[in-house]
């Protein structure tokens, strides 16, 4: 008889006792009988199976993954080229020229446009559809401008004078870009110091998703609205202070501990941003200030919020706590994006060489960037940790930040969060 897989399982049970030998029947033979009965029980289907086998949830199958430790400031630095550091502060006047001029350029030409007879002679929605291109273009030459300013905010326009630091800064960000300098420089460098810490970090909030039912109803609100917010997440961030406390009028965490002396040197900054704003609005006038400034102004902030937002938001990314975080470690989180060839080298590669700067955010300059960049993907393969660098080609950048803020705000998953 063949014995099959479906034949293996028997229950066993005895209908008689075994008769054993006694010492007084030593010499005494006995027979003894044992009758076994046995029943084939069929084996259990597919369907049987599945019933009995438990279901598994994405939290059963997500095994966390040991947390690596990136290597130090001082062993990347051994990567890259030796004038990576090398602040040359004619090269960056010359860049600041450059994007001071398209500013001129091309919010000059777009009040010519608005101020002339033919633009008025056409009805709103032709008007509206005529100053879109100029103003999406002066909007970017403006993103590029602040990103001058941001060099300035750091200290990597001049390493050896001080005072171009803060000329250029302020001309760049708080009279053009109407982003107070100082204020603006205080909270950036916040987010530097605790990029990616859960609770510690500037910038953008971090909100477990996990959580989402108890947040307040304020929080609650802005995620519902999320969509309509972005062309003024930056005018929110700047004057109503949220998250981190107001840039122009000073409240919130980002002023806890600062004396009377920093905030009255911030205000400085407040004041010029203001004047420069007045100054316009009185001259052009609310309709013309509107269309010529502030509607690139808003095409500005949305480049800088997208910008930052996919620079530090990515599927694998993971955030850290006072527990588990390295400054190593914040670093490597933050995502290098492919723009395209023209929009980095334009924005002065703030996109694809990001990792670089929250390396060295004080020392490398922008026009240094793109080269350690390059150096630095060469050199974390050749030492076996190619895989802890983040890099995401981006040409649908536009798509990709609605989609992003539409799909994730700002909430991560709790499996995110490196706690131990």
């Amino acid at each position: 008889m063949k014995i099959t897989p479906y034949l293996l399982l028997a229950i066993a049970s005895t209908a008689s006792s075994v008769n054993a030998f006694t010492p007084s029947q030593r010499n005494a033979r006995s027979n003894s009988l044992t009758e076994i009965q046995s029943t084939v029980v069929p084996a259990p289907t597919r369907d049987v199976i599945r019933q009995q086998q438990p279901e598994l949830g994405e939290a059963d199958l997500y095994v966390n993954p040991p947390v690596r430790n990136p290597p130090v400031p001082g062993s990347i630095m051994k990567m890259l080229p030796k004038n990576t550091f090398d602040i040359d502060t004619p090269t960056s006047l010359f860049y600041f020229g450059i994007d001071l001029l398209a500013v001129v350029a091309t919010m000059g030409f777009l009040d010519i446009v608005v101020t002339s007879a033919n633009y008025h002679a056409l009805p709103m929605w032709a008007q509206a559809l005529c100053v879109a291109p100029l103003q999406v273009l002066t909007g970017f030459a403006m993103w590029c401008m602040w990103c001058i300013g941001h060099d300035a905010g750091h200290g990597t326009v001049s390493k050896s004078n001080k005072s171009i630091n803060r000329i250029v800064g302020e001309i760049a960000h708080s009279a053009i870009c109407l982003t107070p300098f100082v204020p603006w420089a205080l909270s950036h460098r916040k987010h530097h110091l605790h990029h990616n810490h859960l609770d510690k970090d500037y910038s953008h909030q971090w909100f477990i998703r996990e959580e989402r039912d108890s947040l307040h109803p304020a929080i609650k609100a802005s995620h519902f609205t999320r969509n309509l917010q972005l062309p003024i997440l930056y005018f929110v961030y700047l004057f109503l202070g949220i998250p981190d406390g107001g840039h122009v009028f000073f409240y919130g965490r980002m002023w806890e501990g600062h004396s009377m002396k920093e905030k009255a040197d911030a205000a400085i900054s407040t004041m010029v941003s203001l004047a420069t704003a007045g100054a316009l609005w009185s001259t052009m006038g609310f309709s013309d200030f509107t269309v010529v400034c502030m509607v690139p102004w808003c095409v500005m902030g949305f480049w800088l919020f997208m910008v930052t937002y996919l620079q530090h938001h990515s599927e694998d990314g993971k955030l850290y706590t006072d527990e588990t975080y390295t400054f190593e470690r914040g670093a490597f989180e933050t995502v290098d994006r492919n723009y395209g060839k023209w929009v980095n080298r334009m924005s002065h590669h703030m996109m694809d060489g990001h990792v670089i700067h929250h390396l060295f955010f004080t020392k490398v300059p922008h026009y240094r960037l793109e080269a350690a960049t390059k150096a630095l993907k060469e050199g974390m393969e050749e030492a076996g940790m190619g895989d802890m660098y983040k890099s995401i080609d981006t040409p649908d950048f536009t798509q990709e930040i609605v989609k992003q803020f539409n799909d994730n705000w700002f909430f991560i998953d709790e499996k995110q969060v490196v706690r131990e």
